[in-house]
């Protein structure tokens, strides 16, 4: 099904793309890739994962979250383009849980697009003292995972979300903890979309101003994962921001 419905451009026109600036400008406006025929892979825990089915259940297999309604807005815009999404957010998985399936999960699936979001069970791993992974190994092994897709495709283009939480439910609980454990994780993501020279989605700040206009608990049940309109929040910045990019 997968190779039934890519058709590879020839050559993906990525040259001079650069961040300047975080969290979204760029030095100069690269030329728009036209996604025909993408792939586009979204990785990472369960904000991604949704409760999506591990079958063929179109009905399910996409998961209920912000990446699902990514897709369901895409493929509905862009008909003729033969567009893949496809989920591999696992729920509870840290970046070293990532690395550890990155090839079945990632690189055998070749993806056009790949979009990251993982940090928070990282954070919540040493705020909660259970099996904890410093900053240095979520680093260390986020850069890996970065060099081998890119390895495999130098033309991938890699979108970067920066991990986030707000206060409430059991997060107030350490809100503390919790901030300092969460902006380690974010200053490296958006360290490596500079390094990389990826796409970065600055989610905390974006979730941070739609509490100006309803409460915490509005966008996120338990200040990790999204409420319905949480959801919709990140799909709108997601396809804003990669929209810059490639030609929707």
């Amino acid at each position: 099904m997968i190779k039934s419905r890519r058709k590879f451009l020839s050559q993906l026109s990525i040259a001079g793309l650069s961040l300047s600036a975080l969290p979204e400008t760029f030095a100069g406006q690269a030329e728009k890739n036209d996604p025909q025929g993408f792939t586009f892979l979204f990785q990472g825990d369960s904000i991604t994962d949704g409760n999506r089915t591990r079958n063929k259940d179109w009905n399910h297999i996409l998961g209920h979250g912000f990446m699902y309604l990514i897709a369901s807005k895409l493929y509905f815009e862009n008909t003729d383009k033969n567009l893949l999404f496809i989920n591999r957010g696992v729920s509870g998985n840290k970046i070293t849980d990532l690395e550890k399936r990155w090839l079945p999960d990632t690189l055998d699936l070749k993806p056009n697009v790949l979009s990251i979001l993982v940090g928070v069970n990282d954070a919540h791993s040493v705020v909660r003292n259970q099996n904890p992974e410093n900053e240095q190994v979520f680093e260390e092994s986020y850069r890996r995972i970065l060099k081998q897709s890119l390895a495999q495709n130098p033309d991938l283009i890699l979108i970067l979300c920066e991990p986030f939480v707000l206060p409430v439910g059991n997060v107030n609980n350490d809100i503390d903890l919790w901030y300092t454990e969460i902006k380690k994780r974010q200053q490296i993501v958006k360290k490596l979309a500079l390094e990389f020279k990826t796409l970065f989605i600055p989610f905390q700040s974006v979730f941070d101003k739609a509490c100006e206009k309803a409460p915490a608990d509005f966008w996120s049940w338990d200040g990790i994962h999204p409420m319905p309109a949480g959801h919709e929040l990140m799909a709108r910045e997601w396809i804003r921001i990669v929209g810059k990019k490639i030609n929707f």
